[in-house]
């Protein structure tokens, strides 16, 4: 939707899933998207370039978010919202949905 504007899909797909979900790193979005790790990357790394995010470290992890100090971050993220709300039901739910704790041992799924 999105992708005209922004250049690729690699790259919407990266800031709708930051919108969403607030952060994200590369292994997460690739596995999410069904995406080449290596694109996630060199999106990843062209928008911290342009000062849109910015990154830090969690153990060996880099995780990903919204530079807070982007001119444009109020509009971006406005622009964003709106897109994420023509996405179908189903793969806005999913976006949304952040399970980062393990399961409980022998929980049903």
């Amino acid at each position: 939707m999105l992708a005209p504007l922004l250049g690729s899909k690699g790259s919407e797909n990266v800031l709708i899933f930051i919108t969403a979900r607030g952060e994200g790193y590369a292994r997460e979005l690739s596995q999410f998207f069904s995406m080449d790790i290596s694109t996630v990357q060199n999106q990843l790394d062209k928008l911290e370039l342009g000062g849109i995010l910015v990154s830090h470290t969690k153990g060996r992890t880099r995780i990903y978010t919204f530079n807070p100090r982007y001119p444009f971050l109020k509009e971006l993220k406005q622009l964003l919202e709106k897109a994420l709300s023509f996405y179908p039901e189903e793969e806005r739910e999913k976006l949304v949905m952040n399970r980062r704790r393990p399961r409980r041992r022998g929980k049903v799924l």
